[in-house]
């Protein structure tokens, strides 16, 4: 006997075939994604809470802090710190001669 259809299957149960394929692995792979965000969100002690961007233990610089950094990295040199250190302060920076 020779089975010229493939054993029945036509062109839509080959196409729901490869649609219902294609949605299973989709879902395999959303599901991997999600559960990799879950757990990077999570910490080993408080598995619901997120985990801190930023230690709260930092404390905001003030600008001349900033300033003082950006002089030490040698962004500005020490005329344009003087300078923008006595606007900061309040001062004239047009009285520095």
């Amino acid at each position: 006997m020779m089975y010229w259809n493939d054993g029945g299957m036509n062109g839509w149960g080959i196409g729901l075939t490869t649609v219902t394929m294609l949605l299973f692995w989709a879902l395999v792979i959303l599901g991997v994604m999600a559960l990799v965000r879950h757990l990077g969100r999570t910490t080993p002690g408080n598995p619901v809470a997120p985990v801190p961007q930023t230690a709260p233990s930092q404390q905001r610089q003030t600008p001349e802090q900033l300033l003082a950094e950006r002089l030490a990295r040698g962004e500005i040199d020490p005329d344009e710190y003087r300078t923008r250190l006595d606007v900061l302060r309040g001062g004239d920076p047009s009285a520095r001669g």
